[in-house]
């Protein structure tokens, strides 16, 4: 009798650069097989053998892992500014051009404008440039390409764990 397949989530976000990141890897994963979900965690994308370790290298190996997931959770949480991480953003969007349901989780459900407010108090940016305000959470070419955004802080990985709830509701396990 052959084995079912576990759906296979490419996890996406800033989460690799955080401190103790292979740990927090393998307790996102942990958190997966929880699920019933297979974690694709992109520091342990498999690297050619004889690779040594490059940008182009790595690029391919997690452009690979999210070609062979079911679906991608993105951690979209402010970073280094009121805005995602930017390879989580091309990391989502090139899962959205193959078709996959892609779920994307923050720590709290505050508006664009208000998570810009610090840097654009009247609603324009240092160079005088207006912040979107259509109560979404995030730039709306985002939002409403996305299967779903859900919030819960990243403590405790309520956020995550928000995230693959509402990936079970769209994908079979």
């Amino acid at each position: 009798m052959q084995a079912s397949h576990r759906p296979q989530v490419y996890l996406a976000g800033p989460d690799v650069f955080y401190p103790q990141a292979r740990r927090h890897g393998e307790a996102l994963c942990a958190i997966c097989a929880a699920y019933g979900l297979e974690g694709l965690y992109p520091l342990d994308a498999p690297l050619e053998s004889g690779q040594a370790l490059h940008s182009e290298a790595i690029y391919r190996a997690n452009r690979d892992m999210i070609i062979r997931s079911d679906a991608v959770v993105a951690n979209l949480r402010d970073w280094r500014g009121p805005e995602p991480d930017s390879g989580t953003v091309w990391e989502v969007a090139y899962a959205l051009a193959l078709g996959k349901p892609v779920v994307g989780y923050l720590p709290e459900s505050l508006s664009y404008r208000e998570r810009f407010r610090a840097l654009a108090p009247d609603g324009r940016d240092q160079e005088g440039n207006e912040v979107e305000d259509f109560g979404l959470p995030l730039n709306l070419m985002l939002v409403h390409s996305l299967t779903a955004v859900v919030y819960g802080p990243e403590e405790g990985y309520a956020g995550f764990r928000a995230a693959l709830e509402a990936l079970q509701q769209v994908i079979k396990i």
